[in-house]
């Protein structure tokens, strides 16, 4: 008999809140996070505009002394952790930590940490070289980091598939704990870069919206005027369970995950493949391993980053899979609200979209003020929507044409 796998505790950090409650309550209020860089000068600089979170201070969970070994995505994946942990009511006692695991992934790492040494071996040398640099920036550092935290002694990995990273992540969780290799598992994703390089670089692909002057209404999902996607940073962090562990330790379960898929375009760099094609294969994957149908989804959180060509495709996805439902089917992007955290979006919208079938509520795409005919299905256009519905499905896309999808359902004791 498969095992089933719950969620018991979910951590957000991102541009609307640092911990899970706040993010929650700004989402569905339809707030934007998106504002003016303020973590370096943007002179010369296209893009101007991030999702940065605010006022986050690292001192609430990491020493003086060990911060300097640490990039800023591994400062918020451990607040993302600390977050999940609270809510899941663990304490390391309640388990075996043979059998927890960690897996936060990151597209990127330690940008960051990687400009400022880089900077330093310009200036002076190979000699004024952190000790700590490396383990300060790569990707693997932050399930390090957190294993080391909690003791967390099971499966301990890091996937660094771009902007599907976070939801490889806690798929990969998923299945592990589905077959027996640990019973509870600390997965998502964090990434922190809204730094010169990072949003040079992105900036540099054209891929960035320049609507530098209102920051709040730039990132606009499946709008007309979309002109690029925005960087967010933050991490999503889900404690995943056997439910036997959980219901052992009398956990409460905020939702249960039942579908994992994946698949790859085989098809560009950076471009999704043509029609969507595959979006649509990773969608239906994901029904597939939770032995579901198109008529069973009642919300979609979408990859939706604003940008002209992805958003259609997305649509035109969609529309494959839903066939004759597709425009009843709620769709909805809170990367409108986050901005786009690259490798952390699908950790943040794994945990965004358990909340929405918690408490029966779908999350609104702001920013909708011009209907694109190519994007014409009901992407809950700019405030919240009471909803009753049982599974939810969270789509990840990410550059190299690797793609993610989670499915969700409805917590109800059963």
């Amino acid at each position: 008999m498969t095992r089933r796998v719950v969620v018991t505790g979910i951590g957000l950090v991102c541009a609307l809140g640092t911990g899970t409650d706040e993010s929650w309550k700004n989402l569905l209020a339809g707030v934007s996070g998106i504002a003016c860089i303020t973590s370096f000068d943007t002179t010369g600089f296209d893009c101007r505009i991030a999702g940065e979170i605010k006022n986050f201070d690292p001192y609430r969970w990491i020493e003086k002394k060990e911060l300097k070994k640490m990039a800023r995505f591994i400062q918020v994946a451990l607040a993302g952790a600390d977050f999940a942990v609270q809510m899941a009511a663990w304490k390391p006692e309640q388990s075996d930590l043979d059998e927890v695991g960690v897996y936060i992934s990151s597209g990127i790492g330690g940008f960051d940490i990687i400009e400022r040494e880089h900077g330093k071996l310009l200036n002076g040398g190979p000699n004024r070289i952190s000790p700590f640099f490396i383990p300060s920036a790569i990707v693997n550092l932050a399930s390090g980091q957190v294993s080391i935290r909690y003791g967390a002694r099971g499966p301990n990995s890091a996937t660094a598939t771009a902007c599907s990273a976070s939801a490889h992540a806690i798929g990969d969780s998923f299945k592990i704990i589905e077959r027996g290799a640990a019973e509870m598992m600390i997965c998502g994703g964090a990434e922190a870069t809204v730094t010169p390089m990072g949003i040079g670089g992105f900036a540099a692909m054209k891929a960035l919206s320049t609507r530098n002057e209102n920051p709040a209404v730039a990132s606009r999902p499946f709008d007309a005027q979309r002109d690029g996607f925005v960087v967010g940073e933050g991490a999503g962090i889900l404690i995943l369970e056997s439910l036997e562990h959980a219901q052992k330790r009398g956990a409460p379960v905020i939702g249960e995950i039942v579908g994992y898929g994946m698949s790859g375009d085989a098809y560009h760099i950076t471009q999704p493949a043509e029609n969507g094609d595959g979006a649509y294969r990773v969608m239906k994957a994901a029904m597939k391993d939770a032995k579901l149908t198109p008529e069973d989804i009642g919300y979609v959180n979408a990859h939706g980053t604003s940008t002209p060509l992805g958003d259609v495709l997305e649509t035109k996805a969609l529309k494959r899979v839903f066939v004759e439902r597709a425009k009843k089917v709620p769709v909805s992007s809170t990367k409108s609200m986050t901005g786009h955290l690259l490798g952390g979006a699908g950790g943040l919208e794994a945990g965004i979209s358990v909340l929405a079938l918690r408490d029966q509520i779908l999350p609104p795409t702001i920013n909708q003020e011009t209907p694109d005919p190519e994007c014409d299905l009901d992407y809950v256009p700019n405030h919240a929507r009471k909803a009753s519905f049982d599974y939810a499905l969270s789509n990840s896309f990410g550059f190299g044409g690797t793609n993610a999808a989670l499915i969700f359902k409805r917590w109800t004791g059963k």
